[in-house]
């Protein structure tokens, strides 16, 4: 039995949870709502306010959906119940970040300034006059996205480690030419 898989899912009382034909789930709280449609051969129950997922048989495929199905429908509640978050820290002279309306703009070192909106679900707050950036949403996947497009915009280099990068993200220095 998948470990990940056998653990149930408690659902808080502000959250709502359809199970529809065809495995369709539909999660509603205080946040949002999110609708995922997973492998018709999972069984997924709602009982009790506790979700539980169970494979039909031991086959390589219904072990690593078993899992998968576990994670994906705990992070739908963790999601619309409380949200995640991701911080970005930006390093370097001269660059940083303001929002403006629901959208972000960064300054990078470019010749214009690089502007991004929001997707739906997603808020930006910036703090540290410009040089912390805070995404946050109620759907896991698109924050993670949403954090790589940013940090894309200037990745963190090896050589004086300025750039956009994850809080806590450790960047590998190189030492770059010696003189003579």
């Amino acid at each position: 039995m998948s470990r990940i898989g056998r653990l149930p899912i408690s659902v808080p009382k502000n959250v709502t949870v359809d199970v529809k034909p065809g495995n369709e789930v539909v999660v509603k709280g205080p946040k949002g709502q999110l609708t995922r449609t997973f492998n018709k051969d999972m069984s997924i129950s709602l009982e009790d306010g506790t979700l539980g997922v169970v494979r039909p048989t031991d086959g390589r495929l219904h072990r690593m959906q078993h899992g998968l199905t576990r994670s994906l429908l705990n992070n739908m509640v963790l999601g619309v119940s409380t949200g995640f978050r991701r911080e970005l820290e930006i390093v370097g002279v001269g660059y940083r970040a303001e929002v403006k309306g629901t959208g972000l703009t960064l300054f990078m070192g470019y010749s214009n300034p690089v502007e991004m909106s929001a997707p739906d679900g997603i808020t930006f707050a910036v703090q540290d006059r410009g040089s912390r950036i805070i995404i946050e949403g109620y759907d896991k996947e698109l924050v993670g996205l949403t954090a790589a497009k940013v940090r894309s915009v200037r990745p963190p280099e090896p050589y004086h480690g300025k750039g956009i990068r994850y809080a806590g993200e450790r960047v590998r220095r190189k030492q770059g030419k010696t003189g003579k």
